[in-house]
């Protein structure tokens, strides 16, 4: 009987860390849990600390791993406390790490994810903005460090699953990948009323719990540029052959035509256990304990093209692709900080598209030749939102 598989799960107490764990818990023969990482929960991830028994539990300051080591000692948790972004890369890259789970959110997940790749891990991807700053290098990291990239968005997930099983193929097979999209809560509001929203509204997602920040992506489908940036880096098509469509009922998570005109879709419901669970034990299938799709009950599915006035940030993602190396960071950080004035209640959530439009105006990066370089664009790219928001809001 071969072992199970040790897994890290890097923002464990995220949505997609907690569903990561509900599909742990149902396979113990399966995986167990070698690290658990967070930023500033400490009781949640102490709570998942009893249950999972770690070796490492790893918090982003001193002072909540403090905290935490405090507990583990007062209930006697035989669980080593770490902190700060070097042990991030250390559970990532470990060698008695089987699989990464890179659920961090934001470019503060680029370096762990990096080093789970250069350490040639099973990378499990659930941060985008991984690619959507590494880019190439990200790319070229996976390849020379032997690791499976394997992706967790459940759009990126439904095409890696509906595509041929050889890559050498896909360029000459593939037509188009179609991205689908809820749409979020705003769909079928009026353009005109979107500097009205608040954050309350713009979390509010109809179909997916997920955490605020990525809630906000998708009501300005900002995730949707994100996501279609992505796509181009992991299957190796050009943003020509990129195509958003929404998709209200989120049932068809995505879709490949072939150059025969046929399309193979990938459907399920709205639950991320689903590719949780397909991207930790492929290339086989486990239970994820999502429920199965009802076909008898399920309804019409309906399908719109996107409305630039209403998601004015989607077209960002041609834009940036189409600038020189590094510019796709550049529109992955300004949108950070936009969405976090946002959710600070110090920007207009209508003003996001005007700051991340403007940053990418202001800012042409040279070519990143490392981590660092990368790291120095998104510090850059930081400084000048915030100027354009202190401009809006002065």
């Amino acid at each position: 009987m071969t072992r199970p598989q040790a897994i890290t799960i890097l923002g464990s107490t995220g949505s997609i860390g907690v569903s990561t764990l509900d599909v742990i818990a149902r396979h113990p023969e399966r995986y167990t849990v070698f690290a658990l990482t967070a930023a500033t929960q400490v009781e949640a991830i102490l709570a998942q600390c009893q249950r999972f028994a770690p070796r490492y539990a790893v918090m982003a300051s001193p002072a909540h791993a403090q905290q935490l080591a405090g507990r583990v000692r007062e209930l006697g948790l035989s669980v080593e406390v770490l902190s700060g972004a070097q042990a991030l890369c250390d559970v990532s890259r470990d060698p008695e790490v089987d699989a990464v789970m890179a659920a961090i959110v934001g470019a503060a997940g680029l370096s762990p994810s990096l080093a789970a790749a250069q350490a040639g891990k099973k990378l499990l991807l659930a941060n985008k903005e991984a690619l959507v700053v590494g880019g190439e290098l990200f790319m070229r990291a996976v390849r020379e460090g032997g690791a499976t990239l394997l992706p967790i968005d459940s759009e990126h997930s439904a095409v890696f699953q509906s595509l041929p099983e050889d890559p050498t193929t896909w360029s000459r097979r593939v037509d188009k990948i179609v991205l689908t999209a809820s749409g979020g809560p705003f769909r079928t509001r009026d353009p005109q009323t979107l500097h009205e929203v608040t954050p309350e509204q713009a979390c509010a997602h109809p179909n997916w719990v997920m955490g605020r920040k990525i809630s906000v992506d998708s009501a300005t489908m900002m995730n949707k540029a994100l996501e279609v940036i992505e796509a181009c880096y992991l299957f190796g098509l050009p943003a020509s052959q990129i195509e958003v469509v929404i998709h209200p009922q989120s049932v068809i998570h995505s879709m490949v035509q072939y150059t025969d005109s046929s399309v193979v879709a990938q459907l399920g419901t709205p639950d991320m256990r689903g590719p949780i669970a397909y991207g930790l034990s492929w290339p086989e299938r486990i239970v994820s304990g999502a429920a199965a799709l009802d076909f008898a009950s399920l309804g019409a599915l309906s399908f719109e093209k996107p409305d630039d006035r209403r998601f004015p940030g989607l077209r960002l993602a041609w834009e940036a692709l189409g600038g020189p190396a590094g510019t796709t960071a550049v529109l992955n950080a300004a949108n950070e900080v936009a969405v976090a004035a946002f959710l600070d209640h110090r920007l207009r959530f209508d003003q996001i598209h005007v700051v991340n439009h403007a940053t990418l105006q202001a800012l042409t990066p040279s070519k990143p030749q490392g981590l660092d370089d990368l790291l120095a664009i998104d510090a850059e790219t930081r400084a000048i939102a915030q100027v354009q928001i202190d401009r809006l809001t002065a």
